[in-house]
């Protein structure tokens, strides 16, 4: 139903989706900006590097935080004239951007821990790390785990790629917090060389951001790009449809995501003796079907075919 300045009315559904993922995201908004203060100035107090770096990247994080509440001011809009089929993409350029932001943290930490270890290679030792540094790891370690938590709980209710991978932001940022506390850590238990420890967590925590910046790149290009459901789904999709009463056969299935909602386009055929109000009342039970099954936001298209028998 079109509204005075003629968009569709937005499902309440998707006004709440969006309130969640925007006030799980200012949380971790507010978490990032205190992590950051805290880590650059024990970072500065504690004459530690690892630190005041670990604090950069909390600061990072705002960036992806920002990108998320600015994509979902899209999402939760409406149909418009101009977007048939909503606004649900916004939320998967979101997500590749995150991916790319994690992509260019893991790659910093790769270069920056290991021009650290090539100095210690060449001869230089790095500075020792006074004890207050190890109590920024420790709050960040505790803080970022527990809002990774909370905003991958929120993100998996929600059905939200970008929040899961806004979590694993979260969670990069905890680990490189684990790589400063060990590196911190044996830097001043064992001194010496072994200051070399804390480039080296770095590094190895860098190949473990790789992957998860790996996967969500993959997963929002795929989408983009119009992939098609996963082939467990598609089968699921399959029997729903074959099972409905009058429904002869099914074919021609195109299947896609948009944003959280998918879209699911098929032809199925119904025996020619049936009556056009009859034809159409099977389309309905399939279309009913498939919004149960997978929401009433999903897009679901049936075309409906005369047949005389199973072919």
């Amino acid at each position: 139903m079109k509204t005075e300045k003629g968009l569709l009315k937005e499902p309440k559904k998707k006004q709440d989706r969006s309130k969640q993922a925007s006030r799980v995201t200012i949380i971790g908004s507010f978490v990032n900006i205190f992590l950051a203060i805290v880590k650059i100035t024990v970072g500065i107090l504690g004459r530690s590097s690892a630190m005041i770096a670990d604090g950069v990247h909390s600061f990072s994080d705002l960036l992806t935080d920002i990108a998320v509440l600015i994509g979902f001011r899209m999402v939760k809009k409406p149909r418009d004239e101009s977007h048939d089929w909503g606004h649900g993409k916004f939320e998967t350029l979101i997500t590749v951007i995150i991916g790319i932001f994690l992509l260019i943290v893991g790659a910093g930490l790769v270069y920056s821990g290991g021009l650290s270890i090539y100095r210690v290679i060449t001869g230089e030792k790095l500075q020792k790390p006074g004890l207050i540094a190890l109590s920024g790891a420790l709050i960040s370690i505790l803080l970022k785990e527990l809002i990774y938590r909370y905003t991958v709980h929120v993100g998996k209710e929600i059905d939200s790629k970008a929040i899961i991978a806004n979590a694993w932001h979260h969670r990069t940022d905890a680990l490189s917090s684990v790589a400063t506390l060990f590196g911190v850590g044996g830097a001043i238990l064992l001194g010496g060389n072994w200051t070399v420890l804390d480039p080296i967590a770095a590094v190895i925590v860098s190949l473990l951001i790789f992957k998860v910046s790996y996967d969500v790149i993959k997963d929002g290009l795929l989408e983009l790009t119009e992939g098609s459901l996963d082939t467990d789904l598609e089968e699921k999709i399959r029997r729903i449809i074959d099972s409905t009463p009058g429904v002869l056969h099914s074919h021609e299935l195109k299947t896609r995501r948009i944003g959280a909602q998918k879209a699911i386009d098929v032809h199925i055929h119904v025996s020619r003796d049936l009556d056009i109000v009859e034809a159409h009342d099977i389309s309905t039970e399939v279309d009913r079907r498939l919004k149960e099954e997978f929401g009433e936001d999903s897009f679901v298209s049936v075309h409906t075919e005369p047949c005389d028998g199973l072919t």
